[in-house]
């Protein structure tokens, strides 16, 4: 597939056409925590649901592109803020990926929805769909993971060693208090740091898209939420050993999806294989992307996503 691209003025132009296809609403899981999300539906035959996790330093926006197009084939799409970002609560703690897994899950149950979903997770989002499938399976058709190196594997801890300098922020979102005093003020000067550091195409990325996420990580707690993630990798890591000691590896439908552009395509069988039945694993890539999938290529992200989703329907 040729790199798709798009013209700023154009992708802009479409963007606020295509975030006005979904309803962007709030559900109240409890007293002290509230997801945002997006829900969008087909105006005809519905062949499934897909639940697509955002990753850092992004919001459920990530998936403004892709949302449409799944819609358009007969999807009924759900795109949360996963606790801490965008439009959801912004509480001190709870940033393990099995309680964010959890969050997903309370999410369905406030959304009423008992049939099992395609499941998709990009980033954190990743190690978040992760441990929804290893603790959730039967609420699951599928799950799409990857561009995040799993905590416990050893593309993990290859990660915190031998890629330190690319994968500095892993350390420096881990130190208490530090982070978010130099940020602040700058949260457009970090945010457009990762997107100019590993993305492939630019293009993808307006001045306005940029102004949105660095607006959303400017809320209140946004910041320390967002650190916070990263704050319990660790204890992830610690989850995830335990989970496949005590129950093996995951045994749901699952494909690991990596931009061909993308350090991370490289490690991404190796690392699924750590914790996936290898009968169940699809290697999925992205041509003319890198690590922002959803953004840099939506087409081809949706061309490589519903070849997978179609064979469990």
């Amino acid at each position: 597939m040729p790199l798709f691209l798009l013209s700023v003025s154009s992708w802009t132009a479409s963007t606020t056409t295509l975030i006005d296809m979904s309803t962007y609403v709030v559900a109240q899981l409890s007293d002290d925590l509230r997801i945002a999300y997006r829900d969008a539906t087909p105006s005809g035959a519905q062949l499934g649901i897909i639940v697509l996790i955002h990753g850092f330093p992004q919001t459920s926006y990530q998936y403004r592109h892709a949302i449409p197009l799944l819609v358009d084939k007969g999807y009924r799409c759900i795109a949360p803020d996963y606790r801490g970002a965008g439009g959801s609560s912004k509480p001190e703690s709870g940033f393990t990926k099995a309680t964010m897994a959890s969050d997903i899950h309370e999410l369905l149950n406030y959304l009423d929805i008992t049939e099992p979903v395609h499941l998709v997770g990009h980033d954190i989002g990743g190690m978040i769909a992760f441990a929804f499938a290893h603790a959730y399976p039967k609420r699951l058709k599928s799950v799409s993971w990857g561009e995040c190196p799993l905590p416990g594997t050893k593309t993990y801890y290859r990660d915190r060693t031998g890629h330190a300098v690319q994968q500095f922020h892993f350390i420096f979102h881990s130190v208490l208090d530090l982070p978010e005093a130099l940020i602040k003020g700058n949260e457009r000067i970090y945010v457009s740091h990762f997107f100019n550091k590993i993305a492939y195409n630019l293009a993808a990325f307006t001045e306005a898209d940029i102004d949105y996420y660095a607006a959303a990580y400017s809320q209140p707690g946004a910041m320390r939420c967002g650190l916070g993630v990263y704050r319990a990798f660790e204890q992830d890591a610690h989850d995830n050993q335990a989970l496949l000691e005590t129950y093996g590896k995951i045994n749901v439908p699952t494909m690991v999806l990596s931009g061909e552009r993308s350090r991370h395509k490289a490690e991404a069988e190796e690392m699924v294989l750590e914790v996936t039945e290898k009968k169940q694993v699809d290697i999925g890539v992205v041509k003319g992307a890198a690590h922002y999938l959803a953004e840099e290529n939506p087409e081809g992200f949706v061309e490589g996503l519903l070849g997978f989703i179609q064979k469990h329907p």
